[in-house]
């Protein structure tokens, strides 16, 4: 057990952290006009291996709304691939991968705060079935944090 966490269960974790944190700052990245490539590697490698962890490392009974994220996420992060290395971000690719990446940026921070809200006890005793006003708040700063950024990300990066 690594901090209460089967091992499998934390490679997942970490990949995701490490998504999140490496995301955020190739999305500042993008809002400063840089391009920051080893780091946005690193941010859609360990993306695209979260969502692909989510259906490798746990079991698979049911289509479930975390399988639906990932799968949107997949497609989000193909498009984002192709865009950046197969068409160099040339003519409207570029827009395509600055949308794209922000958005699966975003699925990825969406899943951790559900996470927190289920597994930090004082957020659970906040908002134990996610559909109290906290959750909806803090979901809903998320959203717009990413419509403004995304937002300025395009503007910046994206012409």
């Amino acid at each position: 057990m690594i901090f209460g966490m089967d091992p499998l269960t934390f490679a997942h974790v970490l990949l995701s952290l490490i998504g999140i944190v490496t995301g955020i700052i190739v999305l500042i990245g993008m809002i400063e006009d840089a391009g920051l490539p080893t780091l946005t590697w690193i941010f859609l490698a360990t993306t695209v291996l979260t969502s692909v962890t989510g259906f490798v490392f746990f079991p698979f009974t049911k289509l479930l709304p975390s399988h639906i994220v990932g799968i949107i996420s997949l497609i989000l992060l193909a498009a984002a691939l192709y865009a950046l290395y197969g068409a160099q971000l040339d003519g409207g690719w570029r827009r395509v991968y600055v949308v794209t990446a922000t958005c699966a940026l975003y699925l990825n921070v969406f899943v951790l705060v559900v996470q927190l809200f289920l597994k930090v006890p004082a957020l659970n005793a906040l908002a134990p079935t996610q559909a109290e006003p906290p959750f909806v708040a803090a979901q809903g700063a998320v959203v717009v944090a990413f419509l403004i950024l995304g937002l300025m990300a395009l503007r910046r990066f994206g012409t």
